[in-house]
């Protein structure tokens, strides 16, 4: 395969780690491929497993000498049917079948979730086993829920439940999930996963009990979702587009519109995206990926999506590295082609409503016309660098941070690569336009291509860029 070392890639990859990967050897490894951000999934394992794999993730970090992201993913609330009365049920078109919370008749399925009887209407949507059933309520009488099958299938026992018409009156962070944040946030991850969002008050639910400790991604999942995500983008740090259940609860056929709208939303909000579920999915038993899964990988890469995520393929499957390592270089090659169609400065999303917009704003134009060899940001909270990384310049963004914290939580973020300083000496001489070569990576940093560099007047003052010069390595 060929490679762009030439220019470093700008999409960010998210590794989720599992039996096949959650030890040190292969961390590495990964990370070597091009993961940036690794995935805990607290949908499976022990607190004990998680700490052993974040011992890992932080030995990989020291060891490779650069920031890595982990992110803690809570599972929320799964709905489910109980054990169906009589075994496996053959489903016709037509048929009708009653779900209640305790059943009384020998047909009835049971359905353990009382929230969910007062929430449901006649007409809304249901779909079980992953969306191979599907059911249309007809009747709500005597907390029973009677629904019309709509689609020949089988009823099997313990499988999940789709409301894809209704707001659920759910708690989206269970007692699990709590206690699960907890731990995630004492060990000290970068980034936390809110799975079941419907509003913007399930993520400030969230934020009460992470306070700083940790930024939050929202994740995606539901029809009622994708109406609030205004709202919801407003109070997040991050989206997940999380095909999965998405893709359950939409009609299939609207998903890829859904997830441009929301990489687009995302964008415009200045928040990370993180696109994810099933990019390379033949790859949990394959060497390599199909060309549908390199054209949906580059299609996410091409909406400038700032990461794009490896879920079994990369935790279960046979080929964790390989998977990586292919994500990595479908996204390099499909960035590069993108430079070569886009090479003149596009200032169609810039938006610049406050001094510190129009500070990373201006950077990234300047930066541009100069063929500026990286855009050097100065950041005590990572917002700066947020803010150049939304105008998706082709310049790479080098983010000097003031603590590790910060560092870590950039590698989710597009473009940028974030080192740390906490050096008045080095701030003062870089903000003068001599940047100490040991801050600047040869493959960011270039003796013959100048530096755009950003910040503030005061060292370690958060919200204080109001600087903008042209420099050069050394000089």
């Amino acid at each position: 395969m060929t490679t762009h070392s030439h220019q470093p890639r700008q999409t960010k990859i998210v590794a989720t780690l599992g039996p096949a990967s959650n030890f040190y050897d292969k961390i590495k490894a990964l990370a070597e491929a091009g993961a940036n951000v690794f995935r805990m999934n607290f949908s499976h394992g022990t607190h004990e497993d998680h700490a052993r794999v974040h011992a890992a993730i932080r030995k990989t970090e020291s060891d490779l000498g650069r920031s890595i992201a982990i992110l803690a993913d809570m599972q929320g609330p799964k709905l489910r049917i109980g054990v169906v009365p009589g075994g496996e049920r053959p489903l016709a078109i037509g048929d009708r079948i009653r779900l209640v919370c305790d059943p009384t008749q020998k047909d009835d399925v049971p359905l353990p979730h009382p929230e969910i009887f007062g929430t449901v209407e006649v007409g809304h949507m249901i779909l079980i086993d992953d969306g191979r059933i599907r059911l249309s309520v007809v009747e709500i009488r005597d907390g029973a829920i009677t629904a019309e099958v709509l689609n020949k299938a089988t009823l099997r026992d313990r499988k999940g439940v789709n409301f894809p018409d209704t707001t659920l009156k759910v708690d989206a962070i269970t007692p699990k999930d709590r206690d699960d944040l907890r731990f995630a946030l004492e060990l000290g991850v970068d980034w936390v996963a809110m799975s079941f969002v419907q509003t913007a008050e399930d993520i400030k639910s969230l934020r009460r009990l992470t306070g700083d400790m940790a930024k939050i991604v929202a994740k995606i999942e539901k029809p009622v979702a994708v109406q609030n995500i205004d709202a919801i983008l407003h109070a997040t740090d991050a989206i997940m587009v999380a095909r999965g259940d998405l893709g359950v609860e939409c009609d299939w056929h609207e998903l890829p519109a859904i997830q441009a709208s929301l990489v687009a939303n995302a964008r415009s909000h200045g928040k990370p995206v993180i696109v994810a579920t099933q990019m390379l999915e033949s790859m949990i038993s394959a060497p390599l990926p199909t060309r549908a899964e390199t054209s949906d990988v580059a299609n996410a890469v091409s909406q400038s999506a700032d990461a794009v995520m490896l879920s079994a393929e990369s935790a279960a499957g046979e080929y964790p590295v390989e998977a990586v390592r292919a994500m990595a270089e479908i996204a390099q090659a499909t960035e590069s082609g993108s430079r070569s169609l886009n090479s003149s400065v596009n200032t169609a999303l810039i938006d610049a409503p406050d001094d510190s917009s129009s500070i990373a704003s201006a950077a990234s134009t300047l930066a541009d016309l100069r063929n500026a060899s990286c855009i050097a940001t100065f950041t005590t909270t990572g917002a700066t660098a947020l803010r150049v990384s939304k105008n998706r310049s082709a310049i790479p963004i080098l983010a000097i941070c003031h603590s590790e914290k910060v560092a870590r939580s950039l590698c989710l973020v597009w473009g940028v690569t974030p080192i740390v300083s906490t050096s008045v000496e080095e701030f003062s001489s870089s903000r003068e336009g001599r940047i100490p070569s040991h801050l600047a990576p040869e493959y960011l940093v270039r003796p013959d291509r100048p530096v755009v560099v950003t910040s503030g007047s005061v060292h370690g003052q958060a919200g204080g860029t109001d600087s903008l010069k042209i420099a050069y390595l050394g000089k």
